[in-house]
């Protein structure tokens, strides 16, 4: 990708804030509609959560995270210092009013309501990923073996009814497994006896910095350019949008917002409330001579995903609540190890450990479409545990608003002003 200097004035048409893989896709799609596009990130694209998540393209997963079994269960989550769900104390204060409408959005109106909303976006995204891995030359890098999540036990496979029920009402391609079925897909579990929910149509990424180098590489052949600069400051004038930061001018006649967790800072200044915080997640990764599993498994009690990935597993999830500026949490990384090995007991040491930031709003649908206080201001964040899925739709959508075309009605559950 052409790098100019953040320093250089430059008007433009699109300037898209943020290079992760939302700000690449939408970049991708512009730029192959033939707009000047110009992407701005103080950091390597691709190199945050788009990096380290579980690499899957989950289409199935319209749960929200706020939902009635999390609610029931929220204050044992919250106390376990070792539950998949977890909050730094030190951040209670900062996180009470998310915290507050994330139990609103837990009740079962509201539930039903989001994974409507996500459904709707979910069932476009594997055609619009197909599209986008044709284009940008990374069809070599998925693998269409479906995901699979284990139960070992009864109280666990049946606490998950809820939500199985909801994704069969919304259509979603689901099949439970014995756990003879599970060890027929998995032999490396046959030992658990686990019953097994398969999601035969999700496919995953085997290598999510090469798909990223990719999707920088192809807009990049397109005309994109790259400004390796923060984005401090946003306000509309004439002709435009003016960007600023350190070094940085930049005035562009539309600009998207799609900087993840960092989004919402520059929404407050489009005059865009919005309620975004953080998830923190966590991976490790160990070293395989040979796939340990076919597809990425999540063990449902453990709350994380185990990804095969080129010559290495990935064990990527939890959740933590608490910012962007405390440090990674050794114990999240010490829960992830413990609980791998209660599956592979025999692996190494691990190769690489990671700490992200989730762009998470309490109804874990994502915003996007125009802002409703600044003209020329396009908002493209606060996508969750579905940043890589939703990706590429997320840029079809975004591509649609710019060109004036398409059903703006079909955004409105995912409008700035629903909050």
């Amino acid at each position: 990708m052409i790098s100019i200097p953040a320093a250089a004035p430059k008007t433009v048409e699109i300037a898209i804030v943020g290079a992760g893989v939302v700000g690449l896709a939408t970049a991708l799609r512009l730029g192959g509609e033939g707009r000047e596009v110009l992407l701005i990130d103080p950091n390597e694209p691709g190199s945050g959560a788009s990096f380290g998540n579980a690499g899957t393209v989950a289409e199935y997963a319209c749960m929200p995270v706020g939902n009635p079994g999390v609610l029931r269960a929220l204050p044992k989550l919250l106390f376990d210092r070792d539950s998949p769900f977890a909050l730094r104390w030190a951040a209670l204060f900062q996180l009470a009013p998310w915290l507050l409408r994330f139990v609103r959005q837990s009740l079962p109106a509201a539930t039903h309501a989001n994974a409507l909303a996500l459904a709707g976006l979910l069932a476009e995204s594997l055609p619009a990923w197909e599209e986008m891995a044709a284009e940008a030359g990374v069809a070599d890098l998925l693998r269409r073996n479906g995901c699979l999540y284990i139960y070992r036990s009864e109280s666990d496979f049946a606490a998950a009814a809820g939500g199985r029920a909801m994704r069969a009402k919304l259509g979603v391609h689901q099949e439970v497994l014995t756990a003879e079925q599970v060890a027929a897909l998995e032999p490396r579990l046959a030992e658990f006896q686990a019953q097994g929910l398969f999601f035969p149509d999700s496919i995953n990424v085997c290598d999510p910095k090469t798909v990223m180098q990719r999707l920088a590489a192809a807009a990049a052949d397109l005309g994109v350019q790259l400004v390796r600069a923060k984005v401090t400051g946003l306000m509309s004038e004439a002709g435009g949008v003016r960007l600023s930061g350190p070094g940085l001018a930049t005035v562009a006649r539309t600009a998207v917002i799609a900087a993840g967790a960092w989004s919402r800072a520059l929404a407050t200044q489009a005059g865009d409330r919005i309620p975004l915080d953080t998830e923190r997640g966590y991976h490790l990764e160990f070293p395989t001579a040979a796939p340990l599993l076919n597809r990425p498994v999540c063990p449902v009690d453990l709350g994380f995903y185990m990804t095969p990935m080129e010559g290495r597993l990935r064990v990527a999830g939890t959740v933590e609540l608490g910012g962007l500026a405390a440090p990674l949490n050794p114990r999240r990384l010490t829960l992830l190890d413990r609980g791998v090995r209660q599956i592979f007991p025999e692996l190494g040491r691990p190769s690489s450990e990671w700490l992200g930031f989730r762009p998470s709003l309490p109804d874990s649908r994502p915003v996007i479409g125009p802002s409703r206080n600044t003209p020329g201001v396009i908002h493209a964040f606060g996508h969750g545990h579905l940043g890589l899925t939703l990706a590429p739709i997320t840029a079809c959508l975004v591509a649609d608003v710019i060109a004036g075309r398409g059903d703006t009605a079909r955004l409105a559950a995912f409008a700035s002003d629903r909050f």
